[in-house]
This record gives C-alpha cells, sequence and structure tokens, in this order.
C-alpha cells in the first residue's frame, strides 16, 4: 500500500527537500503540499492523505490549530498528523498531544528517521522524539491529574505478563516489537494494553507510559542537552524483563 503526504510548511527548500525525499521511497507519494495551517486544512479534505507531515510555525492559522481542526473532523479519521519541528519546547509538544496528533519530532531528525516515523504513524503508531517524550512525563508529573493517577499499589492488580508488557510499552516499543519480544500476536498484544489500561485507569497509551514512570514502575534519565548526544536508558524495576536502551532519535507509543 502506498502512503499518501501531505506537507504542510512555509520553508519551500525545506518542503522541496521532504517532497523529493518522500516520492523517492517505493511506498510513499506527496499528494499535497500547504504554506500555512489553513491550505493543510483545506487540502487534507480534498486530497485525503493518509499522513500529513505539519510544521507548528507558519502564517496565519498555525500548525497546531490547523492538526486540532483535521483530528477532530470525522470525515478525516484515516487522516494522522506528524508534527515536524524546529521547536521541541514542553509547551508545543503537550499542545500538541492535546490536538490529537500521532506524532511530535524535531527537524533535526535524519532522512531515514523521518521516512520510519511516516510509516509508523501511517500504521496507527504515535512517534515522539526523546525530548518530547520526556516533556511529557515531566509535565504529566507536575501536572494537576498527576494525584489521582494510579498508584504503585495499583500495579500489583497486573498479571506478571502484563507486567511484561506495560514495561516495554513504556520503553517505547510499539505493539508489533512488543509481540515479537514476548512471542505473542500484536493482537494480543493489543488485548493486554486494553487490559493494562483498564486495570490503570489510562485513558490512552501515552497517558499509560506516564504512569507507569510517575509509579517509579519505570525510570528514566533524562536526555542529555544536546540531541545529537548519547542514549539515555529507562528501566523497569521488579520486571523480570531487560530494559532496552532508549536513543534520542524516537520514542514511540502506539494509539489504543
Amino acid at each position: 500500500m502506498t502512503i499518501r503526504v501531505l506537507l504542510a510548511d512555509d520553508q519551500a527548500l525545506l518542503v522541496g527537500t521532504f517532497q523529493i525525499l518522500i516520492d523517492a521511497s517505493d511506498d510513499m507519494d506527496v499528494v499535497g503540499v500547504a504554506g500555512d495551517g489553513a491550505q493543510a486544512v483545506e487540502l487534507t479534505r480534498t486530497t485525503a492523505p493518509d499522513v500529513v507531515v505539519m510544521d507548528i510555525r507558519m502564517p496565519g492559522q498555525d500548525g497546531l490549530a490547523a492538526a486540532q481542526e483535521i483530528t477532530g473532523d470525522p470525515a478525516l479519521g484515516d487522516t494522522r498528523v506528524l508534527i515536524l519541528t524546529t521547536f521541541e519546547t514542553d509547551e508545543y509538544v503537550t499542545g500538541a498531544l492535546r490536538a490529537g496528533v500521532s506524532g511530535f519530532l524535531g527537524k533535526g531528525v535524519g532522512p531515514a528517521e523521518l521516512l520510519s516515523a511516516i510509516r509508523t504513524v501511517a500504521a496507527g503508531d504515535m512517534v515522539l522524539s526523546s525530548l518530547a517524550t520526556h516533556a511529557v512525563v515531566t509535565r504529566y508529573l507536575a501536572g494537576p491529574d498527576a494525584a489521582t493517577a494510579a498508584t504503585p499499589d495499583a500495579l500489583r492488580s497486573l498479571t506478571p505478563r502484563e507486567r511484561e508488557v506495560l514495561a516495554q510499552a513504556a520503553q517505547g516499543l510499539t505493539n508489533d516489537e512488543i509481540a515479537e519480544s514476548l512471542y505473542v500476536s500484536p493482537l494480543t498484544v493489543r488485548t493486554f494494553i486494553q487490559r493494562i489500561m483498564t486495570k490503570l485507569g489510562a485513558r490512552h497509551r501515552a497517558q499509560l507510559v506516564a504512569i507507569a514512570y510517575r509509579t517509579g514502575f519505570v525510570r528514566v534519565h533524562p536526555p542529555p542537552p544536546d540531541p545529537g548526544g548519547g542514549p539515555y536508558s529507562a528501566s523497569a524495576p521488579g520486571s523480570g524483563v531487560a530494559c532496552r536502551t532508549v536513543r534520542p532519535e524516537t520514542a514511540r507509543v502506539r494509539a489504543t
């Protein structure tokens, strides 16, 4: 299946580079280019792309407002938005997630990472840069709903297998990756995730990951100031599973 991509960015030279890169991929086509948020919304409705790669700072309607309009339109339910921006601030990250985007990356990612992110988002997964992931966890811990979130005691209701799945989901693995690691089907993993969300009172996968950090089930060392620096690691105390090292390029969680 060919992934239909719409590009929304007011930097013409950058958009041209992205278009060449995407069109050179056998499984992707650029179906439209927008220079501002309003045009992005209009073209999304007329071209029905699978993924909109959206900048934030654009003239007129910005990318966050456009993303919210796209994700809030029932007629565009099959279209997902991937934010690609120079500014990976906490405010933009949380605003983007509230707008219902499926991914948030910095423009410092390499060509392979960008193409991989588009594929991941098109497949139904969520992609976050490591800086964005850290911003989500930090903001969640400091937010007003942190006090009412699941406690470590709630984790006792999880079975050993559910704890394994939660540990791997919190480390950024997709359902397919977890399935491969545990030798089960992706559908089985999805069932586990939904069951864990119910037990811990999580409304969505991103919140589930944040709960894992808040309760201390998974701990993460903040990424280095330089996005190009070394890896940072996540560990799950008592989970009984080996934790993978999460590199600064991207961390992924699946949208359920």
